[in-house]
């Protein structure tokens, strides 16, 4: 079940993995698995993804990484196959996505010449372009007839749980997450709050804006391990960031509303 209306689906470069964590997730329907053990899997294959340029194995660091990808696409599909969707493991999924990503670039700092000063700064960055895309993508699903019921474009206040979920647990993660992803979603909100109220976005305009997508990040740094470019992945990440403003002022002056 697509997160969105067929007439609004477009190229996502970063969602290469949908199609097997569709599959993966048709295979686990009918199992004990749920979406939350799902998401727990993606982080276990991040972190030997991270053992993996620690041991030197940069190919199976590249896989594992992509491996991530694939799995993570594979627990929303599970609780929209299930109909079960929840908040716990939309919050779990995305401060484990977080967590990953600190993790990755300090490694990669510890294996190159980079300095923790430009890791943390690489951090930043990482997340600043990730959450673009995620504000243009929600704006795009909130507007459509998609099956996401727990994103929500302004992230202000704690949702109510849904059935079969703990309201504790729900409250607990969205402050962690407010802790942590509030600064980037404030900083990317302020940027651009007028695209908010757009109907739609052009499927050309959604497509560029994928390259800011965490899977599409995950398979650059996977590629540039395998390919022997470890020190470049920091100073790479920090660079990519200039294309923050490029995307918003040709969102600001070729995508407005019409009257």
């Amino acid at each position: 079940m697509s997160k969105l209306a067929t007439k609004d689906k477009f190229l996502d470069f970063s969602d290469y993995g949908r199609t097997a964590g569709t599959q993966i997730a048709q295979t686990l329907k009918n199992t004990r698995f749920t979406p939350i053990h799902v998401s727990l899997l993606f982080g276990v294959s991040g972190l030997i993804s991270i053992y993996c340029i620690l041991s030197n194995h940069p190919y199976w660091a590249c896989f594992f990484l992509i491996l991530k990808s694939i799995i993570d696409a594979a627990d929303g599909e599970l609780a929209r196959i299930r109909k079960t969707p929840s908040y716990t493991g939309r919050y779990l999924d995305s401060l484990l996505d977080m967590l990953l990503n600190f993790l990755i670039l300090v490694t990669i700092c510890f294996v190159s010449n980079s300095s923790l000063l430009a890791a943390l700064l690489a951090f930043f960055c990482i997340e600043l372009q990730g959450t673009l895309y995620n504000y243009y993508y929600v704006i795009l699903r909130s507007k459509c007839k998609g099956a996401d019921k727990t994103s929500q474009i302004f992230e202000n206040k704690t949702p109510k749980a849904f059935a079969g979920e703990s309201q504790k647990w729900v409250g607990i993660l969205f402050s962690t997450y407010q802790m942590s992803y509030g600064i980037f979603d404030k900083i990317i909100q302020k940027l651009d709050y007028s695209a908010a109220t757009l109907s739609k976005f052009p499927h050309w305009f959604m497509t560029l804006v994928s390259l800011y997508g965490l899977g599409f990040q995950l398979l650059l740094i996977g590629l540039m391990l395998a390919t022997g470019w470890t020190e470049y992945i920091i100073p790479f990440f920090i660079a990519y960031s200039l294309l923050i403003p490029v995307l918003i002022i040709i969102r600001k002056n070729c995508i407005k509303q019409k009257e």
